[in-house]
C-alpha cells in the first residue's frame, strides 16, 4: 500500500503495436499521467518522452502476444497504482485524480473498476451505477482496459496475464477475463466505481474473424481455463444465452458441441 507520508502517484499500462513516432498515441490518449507503453513492433528498443510534465517510457519488443506485452510493462511498473489500457482508450481531463480520489476514499479496495464509455454511442455501455463489490460470478464483463490495482497487491499476488489467449496468441480473447478472475480468486478485493474516467473507440478487432469452428473451441478452451469443474456448464449456458449472435450459421447445441470439442483436444494435446 501506498506510503501515507506522500501523494500516492499513478501510471498508466498502455499496451499497442506499431506505434507511430513522436507523441500522436499520447495526445489521442489525452494521457496526463506517468504512463508505461508495451510497443510490440518487431525490433527492441526503449524511448522516454516527457508529455504534459509527465514521464511515458516506450518499451518495444519484437516478439507478439498481447499478454506477453502487458506482463512486461507491469514489472517495469514502479507506481503506488497502476492503471491498465489498450491504445484506443480517450481518457477524460482529470482521470488521474478521479483514480487516486477513489483509492483514498477506500482503502479497503486493492482494484477498483471505473466506467469507460464506448464510442459510438449506438454500442450499449455496461457501467457501474453503484460502488460494489465484484465477484468471481460477475466479472466476465470488466475489461482491463477499466481496470486499476494497487502495484503491492499485484506484486504479493504475483498474478500476471495469460500468455494463451489475446491478440498474437494462441487462442483468442479471453485473457482480461482469466486476469481479473485469478485475481478475484486469489482474494484481491475489486470493486466497481459509478465513476467515468475515458472513452474507448470501438475499431476491428485484431482477433475476430467472425463465428467460425475455431472461434467456439478457442471459447469453450477459455471457459476450461475459468474454471475445470464448471467448465461445460458455462460453456453451455453461454450457447443458450448467445444464441442469437450466431443464428443461422450455427445451432446452440453445435455451437456447444465445437466448445466441448476444444476442451477434450486441449486435454489430449490435440489443439
Amino acid at each position: 500500500m501506498a506510503d501515507k507520508r506522500r501523494a500516492a502517484t499513478l501510471q498508466v499500462l498502455a499496451v499497442t503495436m506499431n506505434m507511430p513516432e513522436g507523441d500522436s498515441l499520447f495526445k489521442r490518449m489525452n494521457l496526463s499521467s506517468d504512463a508505461l507503453v508495451g510497443n510490440q513492433c518487431g525490433a527492441n528498443g526503449y524511448k522516454e518522452y516527457v508529455f504534459n510534465g509527465h514521464t511515458v517510457k516506450v518499451y518495444s519488443r519484437d516478439d507478439r502476444g498481447v499478454g506477453l506485452n502487458r506482463n512486461d510493462i507491469i514489472m517495469r511498473a514502479d507506481a503506488d497504482i497502476l492503471l491498465f489500457a489498450d491504445d484506443d482508450v480517450i481518457y477524460d481531463d482529470g482521470y488521474e485524480e478521479k483514480i487516486l480520489d477513489e483509492f483514498r476514499k477506500h482503502p479497503e479496495a486493492d482494484a477498483i473498476t471505473f466506467n469507460v464509455v464506448p464510442i459510438p454511442d449506438t454500442i450499449p455501455p455496461d457501467l457501474n451505477t453503484k460502488w460494489k463489490r465484484i465477484r468471481w460470478y460477475n466479472c466476465l464483463k470488466y475489461g482491463a482496459p477499466r481496470l486499476a490495482i494497487r502495484k503491492s497487491v499485484l506484486r504479493e499476488k504475483g498474478i500476471y496475464f495469460s500468455l494463451l489467449f489475446g491478440g498474437g496468441a494462441k487462442y483468442s480473447s479471453g485473457e482480461d477475463s482469466l486476469f481479473i478472475a485469478d485475481l478475484i480468486r486469489s482474494g484481491v478485493k475489486v470493486y466497481g466505481a459509478p465513476v467515468k474516467i475515458g472513452s474507448v473507440t470501438f475499431e476491428e478487432s485484431s482477433w475476430f474473424s467472425g463465428y467460425n469452428d475455431k472461434y467456439f473451441m478457442d471459447k469453450g478452451l477459455f471457459f476450461y481455463f475459468l474454471s475445470h469443474r464448471f467448465s461445460k456448464l458455462l460453456c453451455l449456458q453461454y450457447c443458450v444465452r448467445k444464441k442469437g449472435l450466431f443464428a443461422g450459421k450455427y445451432t446452440a447445441k453445435q455451437a456447444y458441441i465445437l466448445m466441448k470439442s476444444g476442451i477434450r483436444k486441449y486435454k489430449n494435446g490435440e489443439y
